[in-house]
């Protein structure tokens, strides 16, 4: 597997901050580049809700943190990183800008991941005069850091070389990485959690439930069964004995129903947004945002952690991934408390008196 040993992170908002904690809790130096002057204390924000949820996650020790500098350049950052991972906004112009000066600066062998939401890596590409062929779309979830999948796409230019070096890099520090066959807009999970989202804003708009009626529909039902299945398995479940092919026979001709809206978007406008906003607040603002990140993180790391314990104490899902990485993570503190302790033993160690130089003879 190849590891990585010196990371830059070219972001520092969410995403970029995820990225930065998920390499540095795991012992890697990362070289992180934002112009926001603000960065470096909402880097610090997501740093210590990571630190406290893989306090709870690793039992058996974390290693020790890696180096975390903030670069006063692109050219600074990326200079002696083998991995790169831009999360700047979502704009091709601002991605061509910012991909065409890390191309410029950073080692020939460092592969470049983005995490971009939607945007093809042959589109971002064509900003690359050096080294296109080592860009990949590395697109992962909130919170990075504890989420561990990320959908790896290649670009036209991209060596498949480069894709197998970044499944190896992401695996690495306890991600699954999946990679996309084909080039496609906002790939596969924006995909689904798009369709979704078109139809909540059609059933908020006309009334039908209310956010938090919503949300509960999804924590309380099928979002349960997808944490730990997913779709097509959950389905196949469903079928019965008969499996699959009975469940589609039993609910295919439904999809000729007028059941959906998915093609149809909602006017976006003002008194839509003030509708979800306003359910929303009264929904959730008894919480902070860092409350319900602590929140959020506990129940994930609970989760993981029950579906570490299932299919005979094999793990299941996410959850053998998780039982896997809490491992990985209790042998590199292992390393690092053997490495203190033989520099506490040669520290402790009595040094040998000098001999005394005898005279020399006259």
């Amino acid at each position: 597997m190849t590891l990585i040993t010196k990371a830059a992170t070219i972001g520092g908002g969410v995403i970029g901050a995820g990225w930065a904690a998920r390499l540095l809790l795991n012992g890697i130096d990362v070289s992180i580049f934002d112009p926001d002057p603000e960065a470096s204390r909402k880097v610090a924000e997501v740093m210590k809700g990571a630190r406290r949820a893989y306090k709870q996650m690793a039992t058996a020790g974390l290693p020790k943190e890696g180096k975390l500098t903030f670069a006063k350049s692109i050219a600074e950052a990326v200079s002696d990183a083998d991995f790169i991972q831009e999360s700047v906004p979502e704009r091709l112009d601002l991605k061509h800008k910012v991909l065409a000066e890390i191309d410029l600066h950073a080692p020939a062998n460092a592969i470049i991941g983005s995490s971009t939401s939607g945007i093809k890596p042959s589109d971002m590409q064509v900003a690359m005069t050096k080294h296109p062929e080592r860009l990949v779309v590395g697109h992962p979830f909130n919170p990075v850091y504890l989420l561990p999948i990320v959908e790896v796409v290649g670009g036209a230019q991209t060596y498949p070389e480069a894709i197998e070096v970044a499944k190896e890099m992401y695996a690495s520090i306890g991600m699954k990485p999946v990679m996309i066959r084909k080039e496609i807009e906002a790939f596969v999970g924006d995909r689904l959690l798009e369709a979704a989202w078109r139809e909540a804003l059609w059933l908020i708009k006309d009334g039908i439930c209310s956010v938090e009626e919503l949300d509960d529909i999804m924590r309380y039902g099928f979002g349960l069964r997808w944490a730990q299945m997913g779709m097509f398995q959950v389905y196949r479940v469903a079928g019965g004995e008969a499996g699959m092919r009975h469940f589609m026979a039993q609910f295919g001709p439904c999809l000729k129903w007028p059941w959906t809206k998915l093609m149809d978007v909602p006017e976006f406008n003002d008194e839509l947004v003030d509708l979800i906003a306003t359910q929303s607040d009264e929904q959730s603002d008894k919480w902070s945002i860092r409350e319900l990140e602590r929140i959020r993180d506990e129940n994930l790391v609970g989760i993981m952690d029950v579906l570490s314990r299932t299919n005979k104490g094999k793990g299941w899902g996410a959850g053998a991934l998780h039982k896997d990485y809490v491992k990985q993570l209790g042998k590199l503190a292992a390393r690092k408390e053997l490495s203190k302790a033989a520099a506490k033993a040669k520290a402790e160690k009595p040094k040998k008196k000098a001999a005394p130089v005898k005279a020399r003879k006259k």
